[in-house]
């Protein structure tokens, strides 16, 4: 039997989409790739294609990456998995594609900082199906009914060459959390990508269908994804933690975030980016629903995250920041690529960050909101869409012709469920995430 590996790209929707190809041709395809075509970027969450300036026209190569991937067994299954990079057929990084925007990113930073940053994604899911559990939130039993799913899990993120850190059973119905250790550089956004699909085969192999679909219950909570965030020197040393800055920031930390902060309404639309992720930013749900900085706030969209004095020489090497603005709905490339650019133009407009809220930011009024430089963060993703394609700052991080590309991506996913009621909306999301 031919043993394939799929090659695939996490696109604007953030589904991996990808081809084939039989694995002793490995070799060739690490320098050729397979054959991709322009308008592929265009193909939203529920497979239909969106206004496309590229048409019939146009070819582009998708190139795996030897350092992105995993190879999973299950049963007498083998699943070989790649990511890869869209270039041109001269060999520049196509201007769409999710994982060259955030090597560009990243670039920016380094040249901004000499430092590189150092992320890890937290990833909420749900297994599809009626629950009969009660009471087993964070329950030894909720994980337990689960352990083999989870134990395999845990052995294939291993596997793929990653740390795993923790799984539980998260408070929603069916809903589990799994967290692995920071990666660096574009591989932080990788190793979510290989999680969240080796979720989904793993889910699979028991039977399951896991989903990360933002929400599937407004009733209920939200499936959030928390992306922490920290730096290194070049001599890999930490440097986001200084015990004299605020709440133990470093300036470069304090400017990054500073940066998000001002800039998140306006890259909302990149980070939770469906038409049901609005339902899960709302206020009193442990979520994000304003441009706040807290202290080891889950309320907070940015979160300074807390460290244990019990080990006082590796406080430096615990410190982060966490944004909490983020759902699976967003390729993890795209997402972290936009946070980036926010925190670099904090970075170099030497912005400086504001005081970690305490209280209930619900019972402010707009004009209270407004004199601490805060907002609610936009409650559609029509609204999100328009701060995004509304602001030139924005519109200066990426090419020239991404963001309007995006827009006409998004208006189509919105048209699709424009008629529906939110029920259905949650339903239509929850099959395809």
């Amino acid at each position: 039997m031919t043993n394939l590996i799929f090659v695939g790209t996490c696109d604007f929707s953030g589904k991996v989409r990808g081809k084939a190809f039989p694995a002793k041709q490995l070799d060739k395809r690490l320098v050729r790739g397979v054959g991709w075509t322009p308008t592929n970027v265009q193909i939203t969450c529920f497979d239909e294609i969106a206004d496309s300036p590229f048409g019939a026209f146009g070819d582009l190569l998708l190139v795996p990456d030897a350092k992105a991937g995993f190879t999973a067994q299950f049963g007498d299954r083998t699943e070989r998995f790649m990511l890869g990079n869209i270039i041109t057929l001269e060999g520049e990084p196509w201007d769409f594609c999710t994982r060259a925007l955030l090597v560009s990113a990243l670039d920016r930073l380094y040249s901004l900082s000499r430092v590189r940053l150092l992320t890890a994604f937290e990833h909420e899911f749900q297994l599809k199906g009626e629950s009969s559990l009660i009471g087993e939130g964070y329950g030894r039993l909720g994980f337990e009914i689960q352990r083999p799913f989870c134990e395999k899990l845990m052995d294939q993120i291993s596997e793929a060459g990653l740390i795993p850190d923790s799984i539980m059973k998260e408070y929603g119905p069916n809903q589990y959390e799994v967290v692995i250790r920071p990666e660096v550089g574009v591989h932080g956004a990788d190793a979510a990508v290989i999680v969240r699909e080796l979720v989904r085969s793993t889910a699979l192999y028991f039977g399951e269908f896991a989903t990360f679909s933002p929400i599937l219950d407004p009733a209920s909570v939200g499936n959030g994804v928390h992306i922490h965030m920290s730096f290194l020197d070049d001599l890999d040393q930490p440097v986001a933690f200084d015990s004299e800055g605020p709440c133990g920031m470093s300036e470069l930390t304090a400017s990054f975030a500073a940066g998000i902060l001002k800039y998140l309404d306006r890259i909302l639309s990149l980070t939770a980016p469906s038409a049901i992720s609005s339902l899960r930013l709302q206020p009193h749900r442990w979520s994000a629903a304003y441009n706040n900085l807290g202290f080891r706030d889950r309320e907070a969209s940015l979160r300074i995250c807390p460290v244990t004095k019990r080990d006082q020489a590796s406080i430096a090497q615990q410190f982060n920041i966490e944004c909490r603005a983020v759902d699976a709905a967003a390729s993890p490339h795209l997402a972290l690529a936009a946070i980036i650019h926010a925190g670099c133009q904090g970075i170099e407009d030497g912005l400086v960050a504001p005081s970690p809220t305490d209280e209930d930011l619900s019972l402010l009024s707009v004009e209270d909101l407004a004199t601490r430089h805060l907002i609610r963060l936009p409650e559609s993703l029509e609204a999100a869409l328009d701060h995004t394609v509304n602001s030139p700052i924005v519109s200066s991080w990426f090419p020239e012709q991404f963001i309007p590309v995006y827009a006409a991506h998004k208006a189509t996913e919105i048209a699709h469920v424009a008629a529906m009621d939110t029920s259905a909306r949650c339903s239509a999301y929850a099959k395809t995430y």
